[in-house]
Formats: C-alpha cells, sequence, structure tokens
C-alpha cells in the first residue's frame, strides 16, 4: 500500500472513537463523530473510498447510502464520482411510492425502502454504510437492490466489526473496508 493511503489510513483510525459499555454493558461502540467534526480525517475517508472506487467499479451508476450513517460519506463520494446518490430508509421515512423488504436485527425486525424509481433495472450501485457488524442492514439494501432488477458491484463501510462475521452475510457481494476491529 502506498505510503499516503497508510497515511490516511492512520488519520481515519485515530478519529474513531471507542466508547465501552455503549449502548449496554459488554459492548465497544466505535464512534465516527470524531471523523465528521475533522476536515482531514474527513477527506481521508472520501479519499480512500474514491481511489477504491476509480481502480475498482469505474462503471458504477449509482452510490446508495444507507440511514442514517450511509448518508453522511455517500453524497459526498457520489459528488467525486460526477454520480447520482440514492437514500436506503427505514420503512416509512421516505414520500410517495416504496419498495421494502424485512430483515432481522439481533434484537427484532425492521424494514428497509427505497423510491421506487430511484434505481432502475440493471443500474451498477455501490452501497455505503459507517459500519458493518451482523451484515443485516446492508443484506437488506443488497435484497432491496435485487428487487430493483440493480446490479451491486459491492459495499463499502468505514468500519467492520470482523468477529461478526456481517462480510459472509453479504456473499457473493464484495466489502470493501477501511478500518477493521
Amino acid at each position: 500500500m502506498a505510503a499516503n493511503q497508510e497515511c490516511k489510513l492512520q488519520l481515519v483510525r485515530d478519529h474513531i472513537r471507542p466508547f465501552p459499555d455503549f449502548p449496554k454493558k459488554g459492548i465497544l461502540f466505535r464512534d465516527i463523530c470524531p471523523i465528521l467534526k475533522d476536515p482531514a480525517a474527513l477527506t481521508a475517508v472520501i479519499d480512500l473510498f474514491e481511489e477504491q472506487v476509480r481502480r475498482n467499479y469505474q462503471n458504477v451508476d449509482l452510490i446508495v447510502g444507507l440511514d442514517a450513517r450511509g448518508f453522511l460519506f455517500g453524497p459526498l463520494l457520489a459528488q467525486r464520482l460526477g454520480v447520482g446518490f440514492v437514500l436506503v430508509r427505514k420503512k416509512g421515512k421516505l414520500p410517495g411510492t416504496t419498495v421494502s423488504v424485512a430483515y432481522d436485527l439481533e434484537y427484532g425486525k425492521s424494514e428497509a425502502e427505497i423510491q421506487d424509481d430511484s434505481v432502475a433495472p440493471g443500474q451498477k450501485v455501490l452501497l455505503i454504510d459507517d459500519l458493518l457488524a451482523t451484515g443485516g442492514t446492508l443484506f437488506a439494501a443488497c435484497e432491496l437492490m435485487r428487487k430493483q432488477q440493480a446490479e451491486v458491484l459491492g459495499c463499502m463501510v468505514v468500519i467492520e466489526l470482523k468477529e461478526l462475521n456481517g462480510k459472509d452475510k453479504l456473499k457473493p457481494h464484495s466489502l470493501f473496508s477501511l478500518v477493521q476491529y
């Protein structure tokens, strides 16, 4: 890896703040707020994502961001790439006709949705979020794209919690993560 990329990755790592026992005892929460607060760290995240996309996915049509932190990184990346950005929201948050998919959470069930005209059949999409844990939400977003007959090129996250094996749930889709714990 180039020295410049490693410097950017280190800057990102240095701006991820751990919070033990949040939101409940036994969980180590990885907070991205310091990344958002620091222009250099935020630029490093978008630079690294952009490099990955330009190297591997030159034919991407849309960046699809997951509610809500995917909305922080996705539009910046989409703008850099000159492509559109699409929202995947929790059910009931989007106006107009929507397409939804139900999925399991560690603590129950949820639904994700997109506006039915936001992704056309055959469009090539990359999904983006801040963190991959068990993979439920990203998997649901992949299912939404399948329903819309879009081609998922891959998934991208700032942080991957490897011990939770969320990457396995996303197969056959690829995952690119900047930082792994």
